[in-house]
């Protein structure tokens, strides 16, 4: 692609009008004729090697500011939003073509995008689907390995989508993704806001912060859909611009639901929109997925697909993996998988299951290393709140000795009198589990959810599914008998 119609008269050059082979940000793909993207990192600076990359036969360098070398220098006032910019113009835009769907929040993001994504395919629409779990191009499935890909990345995601024939992209939105510019110049038809709880603090620092790398999506929408149940939600809908629709669980949005049953094997309520109510029987459980049906239904309705439409869909549907999933056990006790990793999802699953235990409800669960310290003793305490017995464990130590963490985590049991157990090895754990769990019990795994790997020290990862885990245990136990 020629150098000015990259650029699209979006920032001033003196060069010529040369061929551009391509695009980096990482100064270890710099080829030469590329254009070359100073970002300024949590450790590294692009500025600072921008004269080596010149040297190794960049055509140009993007920067923030004047670093002295010419005419090869493209300065801009923010290079991570601009490089989304060339990136776009890169795929010739397939941004512009696409219609977007986009959800942010701490929770509930995974599987209202798999439901809209569901419901949109059964109107007839071929559906792109960028999230936590995989990417999605109609049914063929891409690995990821972050909830909002790279620019880059995403704008040729796009372009493939484009190229296979869809119309729809549905959308997980990271706070990183926001912050950092991933999405580019993604103009989203409709945005979801499902709540904000603490996460990655470590990264933003305050929940402020946190707040206002999500609250970036609302000024790239032309249609809102927030949850006022949360109070984040309730400031968001006060402040967003666009047109707007709330939802709730407890009968004050535009939409709610009303007459909430929740049973072991699915969950019946009424959605009332307007002047009208509407029943609902899910084969999912959990308040958390009242709310997340509600949410995509408001979001399918803005997109023109009829209520009837959209129930025979949902009636269907059994839910995402690793989202309160139900492990089979043959046995008289329920084992769950589910991806709660902060405090409010601990809450949110524990005291949906606690609804319909009749017996003990076991919990096991960690907290990731090199993530936020803080929430550690608070995913305790949220624990303790609806469990009757805990096993603390291990989830992604990382770089951090696990004993350090779960240490941490303990701390926030003082004051309580729920009992626990401390087993290091998750999977040792999980069979601690099993070994306690009775007939009317449910063993709640938390933190996993669909990861089918644990992260140890150095980024190496090994295998670890749960399910497989759950199969070997009682097998074992079984044989032991």
């Amino acid at each position: 692609m020629r150098l000015y119609e990259l650029l699209d008269g979006k920032a001033q050059t003196k060069l010529e009008d040369i061929e551009i082979t391509g695009l980096t940000d990482d100064s270890r793909k710099v080829e030469s004729g590329m254009i070359f993207v100073c970002v300024k990192g949590g450790s590294f600076d692009g500025h600072s090697v921008a004269a080596n990359m010149l040297e190794k036969g960049a055509a140009a360098v993007v920067v923030e500011r004047d670093l002295g070398l010419g005419d090869r220098q493209i300065i801009v006032e923010n290079s991570r939003e601009f490089y989304g910019e060339l990136c776009a113009a890169w795929f010739n835009h397939p941004e512009r073509r696409l219609k977007f769907i986009g959800v942010t929040g701490t929770n509930g993001k995974t599987t209202i995008t798999n439901i809209i994504k569901r419901i949109l395919t059964a109107k007839g629409h071929k559906v792109g689907l960028i999230g936590t779990i995989q990417n999605e191009i109609g049914d063929l499935v891409i690995h990821t390995d972050n909830t909002t890909p790279m620019v880059y990345d995403l704008m040729k995601l796009y372009s493939e989508m484009l190229d296979e024939g869809c119309d729809y992209v549905v959308m997980e939105v990271s706070s990183f993704g926001l912050v950092q510019y991933r999405i580019g110049p993604t103009h989203f038809e409709t945005a979801v806001f499902t709540n904000l709880t603490q996460d990655h603090l470590d990264y933003h620092g305050t929940m402020e912060n946190y707040y206002k790398a999500k609250r970036m999506l609302f000024d790239k929408c032309d249609y809102a859909v927030v949850n006022v149940d949360d109070e984040y939600g309730k400031r968001l809908f006060d402040e967003v611009s666009c047109e707007k629709v709330s939802y709730s669980c407890c009968g004050r949005g535009d939409f709610y639901a009303d007459a909430i049953k929740l049973r072991a094997n699915g969950t019946g309520f009424w959605l009332c929109h307007g002047e009208k109510s509407y029943q609902l029987n899910l084969l999912m459980t959990g308040m958390f997925n009242v709310a997340n049906v509600t949410a995509a239904i408001a979001a399918c309705l803005r997109v023109g697909i009829s209520m009837e439409e959209i129930i025979g869909v949902l009636e269907n549907y059994t839910g995402v993996r690793g989202r309160c999933e139900i492990i089979p056990t043959g046995r008289e006790f329920t084992v769950i998988c589910d991806y709660a990793h902060t405090p409010d999802a601990i809450e949110n699953i524990l005291s949906s299951v606690n609804e319909y235990t009749t017996g003990r409800l076991l919990c096991l669960f960690g907290c990731g290393g090199n993530r936020d310290r803080t929430k550690r003793p608070k995913m305790a305490a949220a624990a303790a709140k609806y469990a009757d017995m805990l096993i603390i464990t291990s989830d992604n130590p990382r770089d951090e000795d696990p004993k350090a963490i779960i240490s941490e985590i303990i701390t926030g049991l003082e004051g309580t009198d729920v009992p626990y157990e401390v087993v290091i090895d998750r999977k040792d754990a999980i069979l601690k589990g099993l070994q306690l769990a009775k007939d009317g019990d449910v063993l709640v795994l938390a933190g996993k959810g669909h990861e089918d790997y644990q992260i140890l020290a150095g980024g190496r990862h090994i295998h670890m599914d749960e399910r497989e885990i759950v199969k070997e245990c009682l097998s074992l136990l079984n044989a032991n008998k």
